[in-house]
């Protein structure tokens, strides 16, 4: 059963090391991210998973102790999702995930053991909610920490320019995510999504689906657009 979510933006840019001179300008977001994880802390999970999208490559789930690295970026930082328990795995955690590593890795998790699972960002909504489905049930306490970027195109900066469409989506997204509003979740469109390169639609409504029946109560704790990218960050507990 899901017992405590945590929604978080996924950009590398996150990671001090590979932002450089602009890092502060996201210290508002790194601050949400931390104090998120701490909903999740004190939820007492049986288990964690970190859900995001990927490329054909870095989909599928990724056990605990998975390294991920940010050398693409030209910066000398690695991760790993958790430590190593058993045989080191194979893959790299995708993009999506090596962020939600190290965000684990920034606050410290040591709360429950934590997988990773990363899914397209053109997952059918239908696809969406089993999967959630299939991820509350894995334990009798569950949480996720659900890795999503907003549209993309909220200035004329913004990776996918401007669509005067972008700002109402995000806005819906964030009042959805803020208020745990499972129904307004589901009825996110996927190809005005795509058009928007909201990234985050897959993963949230994996987390609608892993919140059927459970009543959790949403709080939004960070809502902006730098660099012309949605970023929000909630919590459901």
């Amino acid at each position: 059963m899901l017992v405590a979510a945590a929604v978080c933006p996924c950009p590398p840019l996150l990671v001090p090391e590979v932002a450089a001179g602009a890092a502060p300008e996201l210290d508002a977001a790194r601050a949400a991210c931390s104090d998120a994880l701490g909903v999740l802390a004190a939820a007492r999970p049986d288990l964690l998973v970190v859900v995001g999208t990927a490329e054909p490559g870095g989909r599928g789930p990724f056990p605990q102790g998975t390294p991920g690295t940010f050398r693409g970026f030209g910066v000398d930082v690695d991760v790993r999702l958790g430590p190593v328990t058993g045989a080191a795995p194979e893959r790299e955690l995708p993009v999506s995930l090596a962020v939600g590593a190290w965000l684990l890795e920034r606050t410290g998790w040591a709360d429950a053991p934590v997988e990773g699972l990363g899914v397209a960002d053109t997952l059918e909504p239908e696809r969406c909610a089993e999967t959630g489905r299939d991820l509350a049930g894995r334990a009798g306490r569950v949480a996720l920490l659900v890795m999503g970027d907003a549209s993309a195109c909220r200035t004329l900066k913004a990776p996918g320019y401007l669509d005067e469409r972008a700002a109402p989506f995000d806005a819906e997204a964030a009042r959805a995510l803020g208020a745990a509003d499972v129904a307004a979740l589901r009825a996110l469109d996927p190809v005005l999504a795509r058009e928007l390169k909201a990234a985050g639609r897959a993963p949230w409504q994996i987390l609608a689906g892993a919140a059927h029946d459970t009543h959790l109560t949403g709080t939004l704790l960070y809502e902006d657009a730098p660099y012309g990218v949605g970023y929000l960050v909630a919590t459901w507990s």
